[in-house]
């Protein structure tokens, strides 16, 4: 689908596409166009034609350069090069924040939670090099945001927003057009993920101006349903609890200006995609395709399950894989969570008679496919009993239903703890 450029000079009152244009053409000497590719082992499990468009390949991973070059660009022409820049992220915003700084030769400050990994320090280091300073403040991305807004005030550095803000949108808007220019006629369905909200506001106004009968699907983590909420209630909602596991998408509350873009969306629009499934996905996407992909990259693929089937087959359907930096010291939890989500792996608190034999009984009763990943003792002190935690793998869910069988058969107690998230959290 071919797409006009924008003149050179911004006219008055041009429109959002045409902003778009320009901003999409001024990143090209920082990024060429993200591969849209067709993916043979998804358009067969859904009988459809399934394309990925690769924002992890971008050279910060994520679709946040995007934004980021769009704000330093506008700030650059409105006051020169001697402008210092600030900004709060603990992840793919920091990155591009800092490519962006040292490819224009500007300084910036990028303030980051103490507990932030330290390969997303190293890399936002690596990619601003001696125009980036580094400061590590606070637990959380809300302390390091507030200590960044202090410092804009105190300094007069121009603080660059993660996604609320007009010109962020715009740039992560350039992805749409992408889209567009990339195929001969407009995809039958758009999957995007819904963080903030900066790359849904600027991809879905592309797409209702150009490509209106584009079905869009939002995704979000179960844990942090931040814009299905505001759609629900018709107003923006915080959310009082988040979880934070797909940290590139878990916010509490849907950017000001990208509410306002979305806010005419139905909620049904927005699948929500529970995490220890999102796993699966993340797994299956490294294993078999050799592509890595954080959680929040891999939304927009796992969320496939969730769609009947009438809504894929036959039909071209484009997912944005958002971003790929997924830290592999994680990979042990996102195995436990896959294995959770296929109903492969159980934790249990067995009470065992404190008598000769009785461990040895309890392990007859396991199939020849069950292995033990976690024995560990609880208490001790009992006279007649001792209570274990139990981890136990399989190879089918169907050999839990027999392992239960025969532990209620034998008079054996136990309690099944694998989605009590409370205890499991304190003793897993």
């Amino acid at each position: 689908m071919s797409l006009a450029t924008a003149p050179t000079d911004a006219p008055t009152g041009e429109s959002f596409v045409d902003g778009c244009v320009r901003a999409a053409d001024a990143l090209r000497p920082l990024l060429e166009p993200t591969p849209l590719q067709r993916n043979a082992f998804l358009s067969e499990r859904y009988q459809s034609e399934i394309y990925l468009k690769r924002e992890d390949l971008t050279p910060v991973r994520s679709y946040k350069l995007r934004g980021a070059a769009n704000y330093f660009r506008k700030a650059l022409a409105d006051g020169g090069k001697d402008r210092t820049f600030v900004c709060a992220s603990a992840g793919n915003h920091a990155q591009g924040f800092a490519f962006v700084a040292a490819h224009h030769g500007v300084t910036g400050t990028v303030f980051m939670p103490i507990t932030t990994p330290k390969q997303k320090i190293q890399k936002t280091q690596t990619f601003g090099g001696d125009n980036i300073a580094i400061r590590l403040v606070g637990d959380t991305f809300d302390q390091a945001n507030r200590a960044a807004i202090e410092f804009a005030k105190e300094t007069g550095a121009v603080f660059v927003p993660p996604f609320d803000h007009p010109d962020i949108i715009e740039g992560q808007a350039s992805v749409g057009l992408e889209i567009l220019e990339q195929l001969e006629t407009p995809p039958d369905v758009l999957i995007l993920p819904v963080g903030g909200g900066g790359l849904a506001a600027g991809v879905v106004q592309v797409f209702e101006a150009l490509a209106p009968k584009t079905e869009i699907v939002f995704v979000e983590p179960a844990g942090a349903p931040s814009l299905q909420q505001s759609l629900i209630a018709g107003r923006r909602v915080p959310l009082e609890n988040i979880n934070t596991f797909v940290d590139g998408a878990a916010v509490a509350l849907i950017g000001e200006n990208n509410f306002a873009a979305l806010k005419d969306r139905h909620p049904a629009q927005v699948v929500t995609v529970p995490e220890d499934r999102l796993c699966e996905t993340i797994l299956e996407m490294l294993n078999i395709e050799g592509i890595v992909l954080e959680p929040a990259g891999a939304l927009q693929i796992d969320v496939l399950r969730s769609l009947p089937p009438e809504r894929l087959t036959g039909r071209r359907v484009v997912c944005v894989t958002s971003g790929g930096n997924f830290d592999f010291e994680r990979l042990p939890e996102v195995k436990e969570r896959a294995l959770k989500a296929a109903g492969l792996k159980k934790y249990y608190i067995l009470r065992l008679p404190q008598r000769p034999g009785a461990l040895r009984e309890f392990l007859d009763m396991l199939g020849p496919d069950d292995d033990v990943a976690r024995f560990e003792y609880l208490k001790k002190s009992a006279r007649n009993f001792g209570s274990i935690l139990l981890g136990i793998e399989t190879t089918s869910r169907d050999n839990f239903d027999t392992l239960t069988a025969r532990l209620d058969e034998a008079g054996f107690v136990y309690r099944d703890i694998t989605d009590d998230d409370v205890v499991a959290g304190i003793l897993i």
